[in-house]
């Protein structure tokens, strides 16, 4: 390992706040890969950190976030659905819609073969009233 790997070793290994072994875990999930370099590992951990900061921060500046002070699911399946950057999560930070709602789209989806979308602006509407 290079010079990097070696601070991590120390206390120092807090310049990456994520823990390096479920990254570990995570990269060798993976079938190509059968050995990882520390400083790989590091890089890895660091530009994950950096991309959920990214996130969470434009989340933050173009949600409701701004009103409330505060970061909310919704604002970061927006976040998902509007910006082209982040619309690779789309499934995995989904818009959050009752199961009642869910239902009637399915039926529409049974009578007509289409889901439709008409009404979905007023999400979560609980959420907004303080």
């Amino acid at each position: 390992g290079g010079k990097m790997a070696a601070r991590l070793s120390g206390g120092e290994n807090r310049l990456v706040s994520l823990p390096l072994s479920r990254i570990r875990v995570i990269m060798k999930s993976s079938p190509e890969v059968s050995s990882i370099n520390q400083d790989a590992l590091f890089l890895t951990a660091k530009a994950t950190e950096l991309f959920v900061q990214y996130l969470a921060t434009y989340s933050y500046k173009h949600g409701r976030g701004k009103e409330k002070n505060a970061l909310t699911y919704s604002d970061l399946s927006h976040t998902a659905e509007e910006c082209e950057t982040f619309q690779f999560l789309a499934d995995i930070l989904p818009k959050k819609i009752l199961a009642s709602k869910y239902l009637k789209m399915l039926e529409k989806e049974k009578r007509d073969g289409e889901v439709g979308e008409d009404d979905e602006e007023e999400e979560e509407e609980d959420e907004d009233e303080t």
